[in-house]
């Protein structure tokens, strides 16, 4: 584990993230994992940190922040400016009015703490993807009822993005959410 790794496993636990109750356990377990698949997706160091922390500022579907915005630089401080900037990206996405559109070139992002709009360079939507599958399918694979009841529109949506998505996440999205039948047929 690198050094900013074990710090920032450290600023989640101070701000409860070890005792938060998440799908397949903690808070802080769900975050560990997200990295580990981001890392075994081969992502850069900046990503897989952003993926350890994405949930510090709370996303459009998970509320519970554990930083406040005002309080960025604390996290920054800890994985750096560029995977800090990755996570407020990721938590600002109101995904209503974004997911739809995100694999277009002109695709309109909203930020749901400013109200702002914009489009996002590819570079960003990329890793923006790659987070939010590995978020997905983490949830997805800790929970049966998570992937039933969510499954069909998640493989919708990644199979939309997936000129965003690297190889190895489409891999693991065809593998957790293509349905199979008794003779390992796709449907």
């Amino acid at each position: 584990m690198s050094g900013s790794t074990r710090e920032a496993v450290a600023l989640l636990r101070k701000h409860g993230a070890e005792g938060m109750e998440h799908p397949g356990g903690t808070l802080l377990a769900h975050l560990d994992r997200v990295r580990q698949r981001l890392s075994e997706w081969g992502a850069r160091p900046e990503l897989q940190l952003a993926g350890l922390s994405h949930a510090f500022y709370g996303t459009d579907g998970f509320a519970n922040a554990l930083l406040p915005l005002e309080e960025r630089s604390q996290l920054a401080a800890v994985i750096g400016t560029e995977a800090e900037e990755l996570v407020y990206f990721y938590a600002s996405c109101d995904r209503e009015l974004s997911y739809g559109t995100f694999a277009d070139e002109d695709a309109a992002f909203r930020d749901r703490f400013t109200g702002g709009t914009y489009t996002p360079p590819p570079g960003r939507r990329q890793d923006f993807a790659e987070l939010t599958a590995a978020n997905e399918l983490d949830l997805a694979r800790v929970s049966d009822t998570f992937r039933v009841e969510w499954g069909g529109e998640l493989l919708g949506l990644f199979t939309r993005w997936r000129p965003l998505l690297s190889e190895a996440a489409w891999q693991d999205v065809r593998d957790l959410l293509v349905l199979r039948d008794e003779e390992g047929h796709r449907h």
